[in-house]
């Protein structure tokens, strides 16, 4: 018996590989498998359907597929199916059966391969590929579905899980955990901000999945301070304006037109950048598409590991990944508008191989006339670094102008070198699973360089949200209800005022507000771990934290991380050892994958990950 704790996407493709596989690996065993999750099988926490149906997909349905296809390298076989907009085709002409609520119909029948589906519909999709497994898993597997929490898990052969609603427990011989992000107790500078709230009678709401957190007691007209630009600001600010009765309006001279309900807050936004995430690329890309990776491969990767010493993430690695993203970047600038290079490609291409990192800059110039045509990696992951503004006023006008000139840039297929870069993003993504199990990376720029800064940059340049959202913030703007604090925003607990208090570093002055929240998820961490089973893992020894040696200080460094074996997905212990028969997956193991849908026809890591877990289990004996 096998138990899978977490039923969301992740789980469930699991469960496809599991039958996938099993023709060639159970060989006439029975495997009765254990979905063990709170939240319905398929969607998940995340993809319920019971949620506002005002938040949406940060992707677009030709973007998200469940299904292995013929470029996934996997040893299992590929078993095909609909991608979102195909599904979405299929249920519409009738030739695919799924149940789809009343209040998804005029939505289903609108969707377009470049629209931006709500999460309802995405659960939809979700819940069918789900009962799709299910009904076609071969003999000698069972699925068990349990609507409850796994709360202990006691090693032994058997292996023993309580759950939280049923007094006998489950027997099992393996486990696996797709457990998703994970919540997170408050650190310790949330809790004193927690705590400073308490004293004062203020409002703190700290780092959370915003659907599942409860704003209601936030009244209207406060002033409130928000940190944090990313995915999670961008719901926060729906849920408190539309959210709350507000509307917004098509102009006919283009752009929204917001007419708030006069329950909205006032927003007060800030970060490290200062800008939100740059919107969703809307055009394909019309060159030749380039063959990736190319310059961070097995090889480069090898290489690194070659030399002597442990290997620093900005000056050993960055390079090669900013080499990559400016390949692919050049080939479709090359490619799909010649007229604006003065070089023939494939000389070009020769002298960008051959060209050190200080070097390229001269090659770009001389090749790329227009400066807006030439990648600039340091300003597009700093825009506002280094300009000040001598009120807020100003600022918020640069900013506004910034965004619009992103949704500009994002709609037209002109500036398509912007998606050459957003596909090598993807194929390096796919590539830091090998580069972290060498075990060679500096613990400190591991944890601070790939863990923090360059995970924040992927998001920031490609996992933004729907262009639509950031003309929202616009017309939230426009009627005073958003106001932005700045790049390198600060916010302290001021005693003397009672207040929290928010500055930058774009403009003087200072905001004062009541009530702040913190607009992103948690930071992984097993040692603040809010789950009860994974406590009860951590604390007995039996779930280890990855960590890192600090080759200076010889310390190890927490990583926070599930601790698992990156080539096989089985957890480790405290001690670093391998369990024979627990698995986990998900972003915040070791393996690093990122928190999305996977896209057709690139080679998917998740699907990669999926087959080989899937595999393993189904070899491991069981009475």
């Amino acid at each position: 018996m096998l138990a899978v704790v977490g039923a969301g996407p992740r789980g469930v493709g699991v469960l496809e590989r599991l039958g996938a596989n099993a023709a060639e690996l159970l060989r006439g065993r029975r495997l009765v498998v254990h979905l063990v999750d709170p939240f319905p099988a398929g969607p998940g926490r995340v993809w319920r359907y019971e949620q506002s149906p005002l938040l949406r997909m940060n992707s677009m349905p030709e973007d998200v597929t469940v299904f292995t296809d013929d470029t996934v390298r996997i040893e299992g076989p590929i078993q095909p199916g609909p991608s979102l907009i195909e599904w979405a085709r299929q249920v519409r002409e009738g030739t695919l059966d799924a149940e789809v609520d009343d209040s998804l119909r005029a939505e289903l029948g609108a969707l377009e391969r470049d629209h931006f589906p709500t999460r309802r519909l995405q659960s939809a999709y979700l819940a069918w590929f789900h009962r799709k497994i299910l009904a076609e898993l071969p003999d000698g597997i069972e699925v068990v579905e349990h609507r409850t929490r796994a709360v202990r898990l006691e090693d032994g052969e058997p292996q023993t899980l309580w759950l939280e609603d049923r007094a006998e427990p489950l027997e099992v011989d393996a486990v696996l955990f797709t457990v998703g992000h994970l919540d997170a107790e408050p650190d310790e500078r949330e809790a004193e901000l927690a705590g400073f709230a308490v004293r004062h009678g203020l409002a703190y709401y700290p780092a959370g999945y915003t659907a599942d957190v409860d704003y209601s007691a936030i009244p209207p007209g406060e002033t409130v301070l928000v940190r944090g630009f990313g995915l999670a600001f961008v719901d926060l600010m729906l849920l408190l304006t539309e959210g709350r009765g507000g509307r917004f309006e098509e102009q006919a001279c283009g752009g929204l037109k917001y007419h708030p309900s006069g329950a909205e807050p006032v927003l007060h936004i800030g970060s490290r950048r200062g800008v939100p995430y740059h919107a969703k690329i809307g055009y394909r890309l019309r060159g030749k598409p380039a063959q990736l990776p190319r310059f961070f491969d097995a090889y480069a990767i090898e290489r690194l590991c070659a030399a002597p010493g442990p290997i620093d993430f900005r000056r050993d690695v960055w390079p090669l990944i900013s080499k990559e993203l400016a390949w692919a970047y050049y080939s479709e600038l090359f490619t799909a508008h010649p007229e604006r290079v003065r070089m023939d490609f494939a000389v070009f291409a020769d002298a960008f191989a051959d060209a050190a990192p200080g070097e390229l800059d001269a090659l770009v110039a001389k090749a790329v006339p227009a400066p807006d045509d030439r990648l600039d990696l340091d300003r597009l992951d700093r825009p506002m670094a280094g300009a000040e503004f001598g009120t807020a006023e100003e600022y918020g006008k640069e900013l506004r102008e910034y965004v619009e000139a992103d949704l500009s840039r994002r709609a037209d297929a002109e500036y398509s070198a912007d998606l050459g870069a957003f596909t090598a993003l993807l194929s390096v993504m796919g590539q830091l699973p090998a580069l972290v199990q060498t075990g060679r990376l500096d613990a400190v720029s591991q944890l601070s360089d790939l863990d923090g800064w360059f995970l924040g940059f992927f998001s920031y340049f490609a996992s933004g949200p729907p262009p639509r959202r950031l003309e929202e913030l616009l017309a939230l703007q426009e009627a005073g209800l958003v106001s932005f604090l700045g790049a390198e925003t600060l916010v302290s607990a001021d005693e003397e005022r009672r207040a929290f208090v928010a500055s930058g570093a774009s403009f003087p002055g200072e905001t004062e507000a009541r009530t702040l929240v913190e607009a992103r998820l948690p930071e992984p961490s097993i040692t603040r771990a809010s789950d009860v089973l994974l406590r009860q893992l951590r604390d007995s020894g039996a779930l280890g934290e990855e960590s890192v040696l600090d080759a200076v200080t010889g310390e190890r460094l927490l990583a926070g991380r599930i601790h698992t074996r990156v080539s096989d997905g089985r957890m480790l212990d405290g001690d670093g050892r391998p369990h024979p028969r627990r698995f986990a997956l998900g972003p915040h193991t070791s393996a690093r994958s990122a928190g999305a849908f996977t896209r057709p026809r690139t080679n998917a890591l998740p699907f990669r990950q999926n087959d080989r877990v899937a595999r393993e289990i189904l070899k491991l004996t069981w009475p």
